[in-house]
């Protein structure tokens, strides 16, 4: 369990590398090569709790920070979760490890690195990743499920922890991400293209909009909520071929290179900028858009 929160004073980029002192550098290295979560504190406002996945690749001395170390991030295995979960649930906490004999929370909850149950792992994915109401494909798309089952709150068996380790290799699926991926952009903004603030659902509820990256998987750009924007087919072609792009306060940028400019700037919310989610973390970060505009807008 890595604890972040969005206002950190740590060098931190969740998908990417996590920053920590010297003192848990034995914790981090008995997570290399294996899952960890990410947790934001209670105390911060509108706390997402339990909010995402990832797999350490690396520990390493920070070379631009004395005394300090980072964690790094294997390409690709950040994944935001699509329900964040809550510290405590109806039946109390949901990571039982915090709590000593007495059932009281010890001091283990304020660990900026700790260790977690495999109980409470399984528990903590199987809420995070539940789809009680899976977004229907676009049109064209095969629709796939999310399998819970193998997640319990019993005792421990080794059988329940092969599940979890098999539930976990799922998570590499580029289907099963991109699935999960277009439910959390879609929560995000609202089933509405950013660029037309469009919102088109059909009869049977299938939002007419994709899960775009800003910088493509194939870019290694991750799974993370910020390097995500919803886009319209027509959008989403012009935003992949460079023909718009946007600027770090989200101004929609079209390409001089457009051979009917009249025409895109007609599709264009009447703001002018791109509409984005509320939460600062939800935002498309600044460090994508730059990529984009660097790597596929043409000027």
């Amino acid at each position: 369990m890595f604890i972040h929160r969005t206002d950190s004073i740590y060098d931190d980029s969740p998908a990417e590398q996590y920053q920590f002192p010297s003192q848990y550098l034995g914790r981090v290295q008995a997570c290399v090569g294996d899952w960890i979560i990410y947790y934001e504190p209670r105390k911060v406002a509108a706390t997402r709790g339990y909010f995402a996945l990832a797999k350490v690749s690396r520990a390493i001395p920070d070379p631009k920070a004395h005394g300090m170390h980072l964690a790094l991030i294997e390409t690709g295995s950040y994944l935001d979760f699509v329900n964040p979960v809550p510290f405590s649930g109806p039946d109390g906490v949901i990571e039982r490890g915090v709590l000593n004999e007495e059932g009281r929370i010890s001091g283990r909850a304020q660990a900026a690195v700790r260790p977690i149950s495999a109980a409470d792992f399984n528990r903590v994915l199987s809420i995070g990743l539940a789809e009680d109401q899976p977004e229907l494909p676009r049109s064209g798309e095969a629709p796939e499920t999310w399998e819970p089952d193998g997640f319990s709150d019993g005792p421990q068996a080794p059988f329940i922890l092969e599940q979890e380790r098999a539930r976990v290799a799922q998570l590499s699926s580029r289907i099963v991400r991109d699935r999960l991926f277009r439910r959390l952009i879609l929560q995000a903004y609202d089933k509405r293209c950013a660029i037309t603030g469009l919102k088109l659902v059909n009869g049977g509820g299938r939002a007419e909009v994709d899960a775009a990256h800003i910088r493509p998987v194939e870019a290694k750009g991750p799974d993370i909520l910020s390097n995500g924007i919803a886009l319209s087919g027509t959008a989403h072609w012009m935003f992949d071929r460079g023909l718009i792009g946007l600027s770090d306060d989200l101004d929609i940028l079209v390409s001089r290179h457009a051979n009917d400019r009249d025409s895109i700037q007609g599709l264009i919310n009447k703001t002018g900028k791109a509409i984005s989610p509320v939460g600062i973390h939800q935002r498309p970060h600044p460090q994508f858009l730059q990529w984009h505009r660097e790597n596929v807008f043409k000027h």
